[in-house]
């Protein structure tokens, strides 16, 4: 509690406590605020905007608080430092000048109120979230790139001409405009006496299976379009499930296989 003498001394000097609070008001500032800035406590703040000098620190804390307060809200600090000194009461002077042989205690001024809130700059966040945005963009093209780029295209396989041992080991034959079928052709051997050769030809798939007397399979499965040579011990046993589809000649003679067909497959024994 400040003495008569001491009030009038403030009054004289003007209220440097109302000023200081009436130009916080003014900045539009928080006393939780000003606290969080200066790193002073909020009470000691109060303290000063009040002239409650019994709250305070020692007269030298207490200065330089409110020089640093005045500088923070645009004031002169000489004169508030001045109408600080003059309003201090002369008998907390008398009480700091005796307890200065003690060890001076922790006043608490260089910490941030623990209740002082975290600031976001909403720049910094609406960058942050444009820069991984943009991030997971280019992830994604990178991706997309290399996906297509490490497709291969699809392509129909063609069947080449084969070698004449090729033949003889029973690979599949087709003509230089014949596709390759899913099933096999197959010629064992060269054509002698006891041979005889046949020409399918294949106009659209159909299942073609031909075995010859020695029980050897010289066409087996589905066969796509395509003409194919083949030879064999007579007599043959032929399969067709459609005979539209197919064409048959022995020995360069066409065989007529509507004879031999039920509903549109033929089932028969073929000799020469």
């Amino acid at each position: 509690m400040t003495t008569p003498s001491s009030n009038t001394q403030s009054n004289a000097q003007g209220s440097f406590g109302a000023t200081l609070q009436q130009a916080r008001k003014n900045k539009k500032v928080s006393i939780d605020e000003a606290a969080a800035e200066l790193f002073i406590l909020k009470r000691h703040l109060q303290a000063l905007e009040n002239e409650n000098f019994s709250d305070l620190p020692q007269p030298a804390f207490a200065r330089g608080f409110a020089i640093n307060y005045a500088k923070y809200l645009g004031l002169d600090p000489i004169k508030i430092a001045s109408s600080f000194d003059a309003a201090y009461p002369n008998e907390l002077k008398v009480q700091a000048s005796n307890s200065t042989d003690t060890p001076l205690r922790p006043m608490g001024t260089l910490q941030r109120d623990t209740h002082n809130r975290i600031r976001f700059n909403p720049l910094l966040i609406l960058a942050v979230i444009g820069v991984i945005v943009l991030a997971v963009f280019l992830f994604r093209m990178v991706s997309n790139a290399s996906k297509e780029h490490n497709e291969e295209p699809v392509s129909t396989s063609t069947v080449e001409d084969i070698s004449a041992s090729e033949q003889a080991q029973g690979a599949a034959i087709s003509s230089a405009s014949g596709i390759g079928s899913s099933g096999s052709a197959l010629n064992l051997g060269n054509a002698n006496a006891s041979e005889a050769a046949l020409v399918v030809t294949v106009t659209d798939t159909a299942n073609v299976t031909i075995t010859d007397a020695a029980g050897n399979d010289l066409m087996t499965g589905a066969q796509t379009s395509g003409s194919y040579n083949l030879s064999g011990t007579p007599p043959f046993n032929v399969q067709i499930d459609n005979i539209d589809n197919v064409s048959l000649m022995l020995n360069q003679e066409a065989v007529a296989l509507d004879t031999y067909a039920t509903d549109k497959k033929a089932r028969f024994e073929l000799a020469p």
